[in-house]
């Protein structure tokens, strides 16, 4: 069985105790390794080797840091089946799945590495005739990085590629639960042969390690995807001392199906977005908001088309859905259904564990639909993070996109519809950082900005060229002979 370490400055290293947790399959809680339960000692030891690291990193041209990232890239990509069976089994998503994040992870690292030879400034006319003025980008020093266990590959890498290509050094905490997994993506820097301290791992629990990189002096900046509360709590502590923060939070995302929909691709990428990973992910569809002159016809399809999903181990072929991540998970989901049908919404499919046979083993569920559920419900207004969907009705789309915009998220937003009037107007009107037409609101590409409004972010964008906003600072030069 794997014991994984802390990365920390070039070395694998043991926590200071020597305590450990195991972790194990959501499928048949067998043990898939066991990760450090580190202290604040061991995270002040990680960001001693990254800011002693930043100068030489940052001196480095960003075609030589570049070319590190091609590196890992290349070391990623013959190691995707590897790492893709670890992540199954370490929080359930199906191998498919787990097979195209780690891919992702590759596309990431090769972007971010070309992103080594583009522009960093511009040149702006000086009121002085004698004079050049330009801007170029410096980078923030020590970059603190928390991530959720929902995408143990891309999200790590979303983050660390850009902080490392604009000259950056990073002290990652992956969350606890996918540890392993994100070992298995450190080892990758490791032998691609990053220079000591630049990046660096210290694995543990929020309440331990993510203080310590939130409250860090030396640390500069903090990026970070996980709950609303928590991020809140993040961007508290890092204004508190001056630390520049971004976060990636929670979303409660809504697919509108209008009257002149096609049907089949409306019910298509509803149950994409909704119910792969098992709905664990930010930008899922959890509410359905549909015309009332097709709603019936609608969800006719859609409970069609729910008896083609398989659900069962991550690992077994043709499984379309895996188990929750945890027991946890499992239970707050669980939790949820019962508010639903407390509330007066009409359960029309799953909505239960499973049990009987191997099941048994795991923590695994029914995808769910409530229908006739209205905005007022805790199911419509609160991220379940589970496979769960609910159906609301409109009759106008003023009225469709004021439902959609009557929660306190913002992170992404779909349509159905075959009017570009009604293109035009969803995006114009609907509250969301990601809006989608004719396509699921799951959908999130490496080169676009991505990050959402009102409590989704802290309005900052991630991946593609906007990542540089958060991971420099701006310098202005003056310069007269």
């Amino acid at each position: 069985m794997v014991t994984c370490l802390n990365y920390i400055n070039g070395e694998w290293k043991e926590s200071v105790t020597g305590e450990v947790k195991e972790i194990i399959n959501p499928a048949n809680q067998q043990v898939v390794g066991k990760v450090q339960l580190s202290t604040a000692e061991d995270v002040d030891a990680a960001v001693q080797a990254a800011f002693e690291a930043k100068n030489s990193w940052k001196k480095l041209s960003g075609a030589e840091r570049g070319q590190l990232l091609y590196k890992v890239a290349d070391i990623l990509e013959s190691r995707i089946e590897e790492i893709a069976q670890v992540m199954t089994k370490e929080m359930g998503k199906t191998l498919p799945e787990a097979k195209g994040e780690t891919a992702r992870g590759v596309a990431i690292l090769r972007y971010y590495a070309g992103e080594g030879m583009r522009k960093t400034g511009e040149v702006i006319p000086s009121t002085d005739s004698a004079a050049l003025m330009y801007t170029t980008r410096v980078p923030l020093g020590v970059v603190g990085v928390i991530t959720p266990w929902n995408f143990p590959v891309a999200i790590p890498i979303w983050k660390m590629a850009p902080a490392l290509i604009y000259g950056n050094t990073v002290v990652i905490k992956p969350a606890t639960e996918t540890a392993v997994t994100g070992t298995k993506v450190l080892e990758c820097f490791h032998e691609a042969g990053f220079p000591k301290g630049v990046v660096n791992m210290v694995i543990g629990s929020g309440s331990t390690i993510g203080q310590r990189i939130v409250d860090h002096p030396n640390i500069a900046g903090i990026t970070f995807t996980g709950s609303d509360t928590t991020g809140k709590r993040i961007g508290q502590g890092a204004l508190a001392r001056g630390a520049k923060y971004q976060l990636e939070m929670g979303g409660k995302n809504p697919t509108i199906v209008a009257a002149d929909a096609d049907l089949d691709k409306a019910v298509e990428g509803t149950i994409s977005a909704a119910f792969k990973s098992t709905g664990q992910k930010c930008t899922a569809t959890s509410r359905v908001i549909v015309h009332n002159s097709v709603k019936e016809a609608f969800v006719d399809r859609l409970l069609t088309a729910m008896e083609g999903i398989t659900v069962g181990d991550g690992l077994g072929e043709g499984i379309w859905m895996g188990p929750c991540a945890s027991e946890g998970q499992m239970n707050t989901v669980l939790s949820y259904i019962e508010k639903g049908k407390a509330e007066g919404a009409k359960l029309i499919y799953g909505g239960n564990r499973l049990t009987d046979g191997d099941y048994g083993k795991g923590f695994f569920m029914e995808p769910t639909i409530f229908d006739e559920v209205t905005n007022d419900m805790t199911i419509a207004q609160e991220e379940i993070f589970g496979p769960v969907l609910g159906i609301i009705t409109f009759d106008e789309l003023s009225e469709a996109f004021q439902l959609a915009n009557d929660v306190e998220y913002g992170l992404s937003a779909s349509i159905y519809t075959e009017n570009i009037g009604a293109m035009l107007q969803f995006v114009e009107e609907v509250d969301a950082g990601l809006v989608r037409i004719n396509a699921e609101t799951a959908g999130v590409e490496l080169q676009a900005p991505f990050g959402g409004m009102k409590q989704s972010s802290s309005h900052s964008r991630e991946q593609g060229q906007a990542a540089i906003e958060f991971f420099t600072s701006i310098k202005t030069v003056f310069v007269k002979g």
